[in-house]
C-alpha cells in the first residue's frame, strides 16, 4: 500500500532543502510556540505564518485538504457543541439553544490553533522522506529501540489497512452489510476486529523474527550523514525568533491585559 504522509518529498523547496536536524528543531518549536497561544490578537499572525510556511514547502494543497479531512472530522463535535456550553454571554437564542459568545470565541482559537499546528507537522514530515526524519531523531539523541518502534508503526499501519480493505471487499462481494445494522452484522465486524488483531500479531512475529536472523539487536556504529550549511543554521534561527515572538507577544498582550 502507498505511503502517503511522504508521498511530496521529492520535491524541491527550500523546506525540503533545510537540514533534517535542523528543521525538525525548528518547526518544532514553532509548533510548541502554536500551542501556547492563548489571545486572539495572535491568531492572524499565526496563519500568516503557517500559510507562508506551506506555500514555500510547494507542496500541493489537495494533500493539506486531504489529510485535514479525517481529524477535522472530531473538530466538528468541538464546533458544535463548544458555542453552545461554554460561557454566560448569550449572542442569539433559538428555541432551546443558546449561541454563547464566550464559546464562539473560544472555537476561533481551537480551530486556528488546530489548523496551525497540523499543517505546520504536515510540513514537517512531508517535506522529507520519513526514514530520514527518523534518522535525524536519531541525531538529536532519541533512543533507537523508540525510533525503531515509530518507523515500524508507520510502516505497518498501512499494511493493516491494505489487509483490512481487502478483507471489506471480500465480505461485500458476499452480500455483507446489505441488511442493515443488526446483531448478526455486530458479530461479524468484532470477528473481523479480532482477526485483524491476530493477523497483525502474526505478522509483528515473524517480521521480528527475520529482524534477529539479520542481526537486528546488535550494537552497531552510529553513521550521521548529515551535513549543516550555513543557511540551514540561517533558517533554524529564523524559526527560533519566530517562536519566541509568538511567545513573548503572548506573555505581554496577557500582561498589559491584565
Amino acid at each position: 500500500m502507498k505511503l502517503g504522509l511522504d508521498e511530496y518529498a521529492h520535491l524541491d523547496s527550500p523546506l525540503h532543502r533545510w537540514e533534517p536536524r535542523y528543521k525538525l528543531v525548528g518547526l518544532m518549536v514553532l509548533i510548541f510556540a502554536f500551542s501556547s497561544v492563548q489571545d486572539l490578537r495572535l491568531l492572524p499572525a499565526m496563519l500568516v505564518v503557517t500559510f507562508a510556511l506551506y506555500i514555500v514547502s510547494r507542496l500541493p494543497s489537495s494533500y493539506l485538504l486531504t489529510r485535514l479531512r479525517s481529524p477535522g472530522s472530531f473538530l466538528l463535535i468541538v464546533a458544535v457543541l463548544l458555542p453552545l456550553l461554554s460561557g454566560s454571554t448569550i449572542i442569539l437564542r433559538i428555541g432551546p439553544l443558546a449561541l454563547r459568545q464566550e464559546g464562539c470565541l473560544d472555537l476561533l482559537l481551537v480551530v486556528v490553533k488546530f489548523t496551525s499546528i497540523l499543517t505546520t507537522g504536515l510540513v514537517l514530515f512531508g517535506s522529507a522522506p520519513f526514514l530520514t526524519t527518523i534518522k535525524a531523531m536519531r541525531a538529536l539523541g532519541l533512543p533507537s529501540i523508540l525510533a525503531d518502534m515509530t518507523l515500524f508503526s508507520y510502516r505497518y499501519i498501512y499494511e493493516v489497512g491494505g489487509d483490512l480493505e481487502m478483507m471489506k471487499t471480500a465480505m461485500g462481494l458476499r452480500g455483507f452489510g446489505r441488511g442493515g445494522v443488526t446483531p448478526p452484522l455486530l458479530g461479524v465486524l468484532a470477528s473481523l476486529a479480532g482477526s485483524i488483531l491476530v493477523r497483525s500479531y502474526e505478522q509483528s512475529e515473524r517480521v521480528y523474527k527475520a529482524m534477529i536472523l539479520r542481526g537486528y539487536g546488535r550494537p552497531t556504529r552510529s553513521l550521521n550523514d548529515f551535513r549543516a550549511r550555513p543557511r540551514d543554521v540561517v533558517g533554524l534561527v529564523v524559526a527560533l525568533l519566530v517562536a519566541a515572538a509568538f511567545v513573548a507577544a503572548e506573555v505581554l498582550l496577557r500582561r498589559f491585559g491584565e
